[in-house]
């Protein structure tokens, strides 16, 4: 039988912009090192998400050592990974997660409001900030970043050839916003499974990943569709949750590289 390999990293520093491919990363406690501990909120101090600003697709985010740069277009903005906030709480909401986060810089939020065209402040989410994940699901009380509700998700490239498959046009993988790829293995398996390792990581998989219209809308052009929800729903409903993927939490934090076996 082919080993089960992780074949792609995945991180989303700011919450619902482009994803940033890794060859390793740091495993913490609420999330890979730098996903999404970063997010933009509206007047209101909600949280803003492509689910509604569909053209926060645009905006493309690549990792440096010491910053994180953002596109839009022909701009860039560079976000110091070490920078320092405003000392003044601002009580937002994740879902159904109040969690305390500071302006990272007006001037940064001036950028983001210009080019989304609407007042928004960029926010961060510190380390030492508590928000913990859904007591049913704990396994040593833990917590997570500014993700939906889980600190990581796996998904098998089995699942998504199985998925296109059944597709008039294929998708790729950002669609799902995994933080995990990996290669070998039956489609949809990765919702099975409990404990394992990735490399010398361990992880434990809590719950099945539910889906969102997120995944209709196209992260090069913004455009919103039907697929691959609809078709999702054919075959992989669970009462009134559409299921592609499994949430995790980490038991140790090591680091984890492209090409890590995964055992049980």
């Amino acid at each position: 039988m082919p080993s089960l390999r992780l074949s792609e990293i995945w991180i989303y520093p700011i919450k619902s912009l482009g994803g940033v491919r890794l060859h390793t990363a740091k495993v913490m406690e609420k999330g890979l090192q730098y996903d999404r501990r970063w997010m933009l909120i509206d007047e209101h101090n909600q949280f803003m998400t492509q689910r509604v600003h569909h053209q926060m697709a645009f905006f493309k985010q690549q990792l440096h050592p010491d910053h994180l740069e953002v596109r839009f277009k022909d701009q860039s903005l560079k976000i110091p990974l070490s920078h320092s906030h405003n000392e003044e709480p601002i009580a937002s909401q994740v879902w159904d997660d109040e969690v305390m986060v500071y302006e990272v810089s007006q001037v940064f939020s001036n950028w983001f409001s210009l080019h989304l065209g609407r007042p928004c402040k960029l926010v961060v989410f510190p380390e030492t900030s508590p928000r913990p994940v859904d007591p049913q699901y704990k396994v040593n009380d833990e917590h997570v970043g500014l993700a939906d509700a889980y600190p990581f998700l796996i998904i098998g490239q089995s699942s998504l050839d199985d998925l296109n498959a059944r597709l008039a046009e294929a998708v790729p993988m950002n669609r799902f916003r995994p933080n995990l790829v990996f290669t070998g293995g039956e489609p949809y398996e990765e919702e099975t499974w409990r404990n394992f390792k990735v490399g010398s990581n361990y992880f434990v998989g809590v719950k099945p990943c539910s889906r969102c219209v997120l995944t209709t809308i196209n992260q090069d052009t913004a455009e919103k569709g039907k697929e691959p929800l609809f078709t999702l729903s054919q075959y992989r409903k669970a009462g009134n949750k559409i299921l592609f993927g499994q949430n995790l939490v980490a038991v140790n934090h090591t680091e984890i590289h492209e090409g890590d076996e995964i055992t049980f």
